[in-house]
């Protein structure tokens, strides 16, 4: 049964404070999960490491590695510390042994990305560096110490790193483990982990394992509501974690699928994800019409499902949530077509401007973005990119895009500009940003007839088509080519 952790554990002795935390990976979960920990519990020390030494020197710089609205502002006050407020007590280090030594609790969030060979190849989860750092952990640990899961695993993971804690472990050693998942959304990062849903803590149902879970709560507890701590045991806080993504997943699969009905009737997406949202049972949510859902989470996730599934011999619930990340890439795929069908069959030597590659707003992560799937279905029609996006680098849109092109083709059809109007100048067409732009200016410098393509449905068409510009919007019927008839 869930319950709230305050309530589970009333009249249990009084425990140990945590002072000395370590958070294992200084990635995307890692740096923001640790900086938000650190502001809100000044007197505990917090280490994050990692191996990348490249990595560490970005955080203790003022050029962080992770892009994140607010996420500056909370680095330096506890990294830096205030004179005279408080001390500094957030650190970043490749000593990984000594930070896992000194703490009481330690997170792991290291990456867990879909297997690439092997049984369960492009399905199930590589656990690869999770096993490396739970063994470091185990030989590195001098007392009693609680290992905190952060990384997104399969069901029952636990149980295999409690089997290797112990195996290694030191004499007189003991570990704790727990699941405690986040669910963090890249762009509002920050605001999840200041002003959580819920904080999900899984335990083994023993005295050992609630007591390990109410020193972590009481981390969270410092800036959480009580109710918000949510108690449950360890396979079923693993599982949440896969569940919520592929139901979350499954919402923008149905929402598109429905986004090509429209486009082919006359019906517009948006007025009808509008009236589902008002449904209290359905909501708001996950219901905007896109080219398709990308980053580190979806796709990894509902996958590791479909396996899990597959391996319980369950291949119809197998094939259900395959179907989910199937529509996802039929969407890329029937974005690419429109482009193709409305530049008359023909993209060779056109070019194309994107604006936008990383996977949405607000952040330079480019996993899974679907802007590549596009890029590159574009490289194959022999047309000419041109790429703007003011967070990613331009070493990275050359890394993502060098998994299916030669070097040589790159450079013959890819040009990465710093500058969103000299990217469009003289385009055939264009893929919008999420921003505000001057389509004046953009307008009057583009080849005609003028195209844009809204892959995120977040421009003013109306407006666009005043300056002559032919748009394609996801789930919305062309007006300056839909046959009208089909109304009647």
């Amino acid at each position: 049964m869930v319950s709230s952790i305050q309530t589970r554990l009333d009249g249990q002795p009084e425990l140990r404070k945590v002072k000395h935390i370590c958070c294992i990976g200084a990635g995307y979960v890692g740096g923001p999960s640790g900086a938000v920990i650190a502001n809100k519990n000044p007197k505990v020390r917090v280490t994050i490491v990692d191996l990348n030494a490249e990595r560490i020197q970005a955080w203790n710089s003022d050029h962080l590695p992770v892009y994140e609205p607010g996420l500056n502002e909370l680095v330096k006050t506890a990294r830096d510390g205030v004179p005279g407020v408080r001390e500094p007590n957030l650190f970043f280090s490749t000593q990984v042994d000594k930070a896992i030594a000194a703490a009481d609790l330690i997170f792991v969030g290291v990456n867990t990305p879909t297997k690439t060979q092997g049984v369960g190849a492009g399905k199930a989860s590589d656990l690869g560096w999770l096993e490396a750092a739970t063994r470091r952990i185990a030989k590195a640990a001098e007392h009693d110490t609680i290992v905190v899961e952060k990384s997104t695993v399969p069901c029952r993971t636990a149980a295999s790193l409690r089997e290797i804690l112990q195996a290694n472990a030191k004499p007189g050693v003991n570990f704790e483990v727990l699941s405690n998942p986040e669910f963090l959304a890249e762009g509002t990062a920050i605001k999840n982990l200041l002003q959580p849903d819920r904080i999900l803590i899984g335990c083994l149902q023993t005295e050992q394992g609630w007591a390990a879970a109410r020193e972590l709560s009481e981390i969270y507890a410092s800036w959480v509501p009580r109710e918000k701590l949510i108690t449950m045991n360890l396979w079923s806080s693993e599982l949440t974690k896969l569940a919520a993504n592929a139901m979350l997943a499954q919402r923008i699969s149905s929402i598109n699928a429905f986004s090509a009905i429209c486009e082919a009737t006359g019906a517009n997406i948006n007025e009808v994800s509008y009236a589902c949202g008002l449904d209290s049972r359905i909501g708001p949510k996950m219901l905007q019409a896109s080219v398709g859902f990308g980053g580190s989470c979806f796709k990894k996730d509902v996958l590791n499902l479909v396996y899990i599934a597959e391996s319980l011999n369950l291949p119809e619930v197998a094939a259900y949530w395959e179907n989910v990340v199937s529509v996802n890439e039929y969407q890329k795929s029937r974005f690419t077509k429109r482009i193709i069908n409305a530049l008359h069959g023909n993209l060779s030597l056109k070019k194309i401007t994107v604006l936008g590659f990383a996977y949405k707003k607000d952040t330079g992560d480019t996993r899974e973005s679907t802007a590549i799937t596009v890029v590159n279905n574009l490289i194959a029609e022999n047309a000419q990119i041109s790429i703007y996006d003011p967070k990613v680098t331009e070493s990275q849109i050359m890394k993502d895009l060098a998994e299916q092109n030669s070097p040589e083709a790159l450079k013959k059809a890819v040009t990465v500009h710093t500058n969103p109007y000299e990217a469009c100048a003289d385009a055939h067409a264009v893929e919008e940003l999420p921003g505000r732009l001057d389509w004046t200016r953009i307008a009057s410098s583009m080849q005609r007839p003028m195209y844009v393509f809204d892959g995120r449905n977040i421009i003013d068409a109306a407006k666009l088509e005043k300056l002559g510009v032919r748009v394609e919007t996801i789930g919305v019927a062309s007006s300056w080519r839909f046959d009208a008839n089909l109304a009647k």
